[in-house]
């Protein structure tokens, strides 16, 4: 018989999926937003960088949340922020209850399902596969995009953006009792030894001060130039996914004079979901034979190269060269994290997990930053262009931050 390790893996991958639909919402309904309410794309995009913003800084604290008051309290509690943020933004009339709503709920609710949920659920179960648990988990976001995008899509095509919304706000809903009644905090709690154990522990009694150490990690960090070097290339990594492609790439492949359907445009960044897990993988292998900083250097070039050229791909029909972008903006999309990962490890030793939960809340940042300055642009210049040029110069600042990173072994 299975060990119930894997049943509590199914559930985290279920809840994660569940979670990440409200990711792919932002960019389908812009521009119905912006027709029934009259708001900027710089408002609508306000809205995301609240919510990136919060998912950000509340992620390197998630650990601690769970441990206090258990896995299964917190990710129920948090489903259901996600639940009613997007849930009440089907009566919102206001921009203030946007911000509230989608950036304040939403943000919350999916920064305490970040990775640190991933981390603890693997951590608190396995005694063995850890790489694979984390790889199952990582990927449990992409799926999410993979699964709803072209639904949500077609939704907002068909029938409007209130039904894409309430179908978001029910899959976060429906997720919460999967969760309360299978989620467990520790085997113990079912008389079960971890999964590659042969005897059962009890489990830890929750440590006090977990979140005062995060701030104590991050007091330490900040006065070194690597902790420096590694956030704003961070920014940067979160600057051309989450805050350009992920929330700007369907709005501007729909835009004058591409006009591309919103379904194709859904279905492209649907793709990078796909060849997004590959990609994660693929560089894990890649990390553990080569220098990190190069690796990184390699990434931030192709991809600022890309953007370059991605205003000139843009078409009204899927062609060759755009499918070419989508596959390698897929593989490029998180194959940062393990490199980037490796040098928190190398460089700060025990405290790496907790400097890179800091790193990724400067990924979020910089994702924040260009989901609104994306919009503001747009409502500017009347184009997407200067972004993804603007981006595609940041790529390549990137790459040259990561290579003056000097070497060193973890202690």
């Amino acid at each position: 018989m299975p060990h119930r390790a894997w049943l509590v893996v199914a559930v985290a991958f279920v809840t994660i999926i569940g979670a990440a639909a409200f990711r792919t919402l932002p960019g389908l309904v812009t521009d119905p937003l912006a027709e029934d309410f009259g708001w900027s794309r710089g408002t609508i995009g306000a809205a995301v960088s609240v919510n990136l913003v919060l998912n950000g800084l509340i992620a390197p604290f998630s650990a601690a949340l769970m441990d206090r008051f258990g896995i299964r309290r917190v990710v129920t509690g948090a489903l259901g922020l996600i639940a009613v943020g997007v849930g009440a933004g089907v009566v919102m009339r206001e921009a203030w209850q946007l911000l509230l709503l989608w950036g304040v709920f939403v943000g919350l609710g999916t920064g305490a399902l970040a990775t640190g949920f991933a981390a603890t659920v693997t951590n608190r179960w396995f005694a063995e596969r850890r790489g694979l648990v984390s790889g199952i988990l990582t990927a449990a976001g992409a799926s999410g995009q993979l699964v709803f995008l072209p639904v949500l899509s077609w939704l907002v095509v068909a029938h409007g953006w209130r039904p894409a919304t309430a179908t978001v706000a029910l899959a976060a809903l429906a997720v919460v009792p999967l969760a309360w009644l299978l989620m467990r905090d520790h085997p113990a709690d079912v008389g079960l030894p971890l999964l590659g154990a042969t005897e059962v522990t009890p489990p830890p009694p929750p440590v006090p001060g977990v979140a005062r150490r995060a701030l104590t990690v991050l007091s330490r960090a900040v006065r070194t130039g690597t902790f420096w070097l590694l956030a704003g290339s961070f920014a940067i990594c979160g600057a051309s996914t989450n805050g350009l492609i992920q929330t700007h790439f369907v709005p501007a492949a729909h835009d004058h004079p591409h006009h591309m359907p919103v379904t194709a445009a859904a279905s492209l960044l649907a793709v990078i979901g796909v060849f997004d897990v590959v990609g994660t993988i693929a560089s894990g292998w890649l990390t553990d034979r080569f220098d990190s900083r190069r690796l990184l250097a390699v990434y931030y070039a192709l991809r600022g190269v890309s953007l370059l050229f991605l205003p000139m791909l843009l078409a009204p029909t899927v062609h060759p060269p755009m499918l070419f972008f989508i596959v390698f903006y897929g593989l490029d999309w998180v194959a940062t994290v393990p490199p980037t990962i490796a040098l928190c490890r190398e460089h700060f030793g025990e405290d790496g997990p907790i400097v890179f939960g800091w790193v990724l809340a400067s990924h979020q940042a910089g994702a924040a930053a260009v989901a609104f300055l994306g919009g503001v642009a747009r409502d500017v210049f009347g184009t997407y262009d200067v972004v993804f040029h603007a981006s595609g110069a940041l790529c390549a600042a990137a790459a040259l931050m990561v290579l003056v990173i000097r070497r060193r072994r973890a202690l």
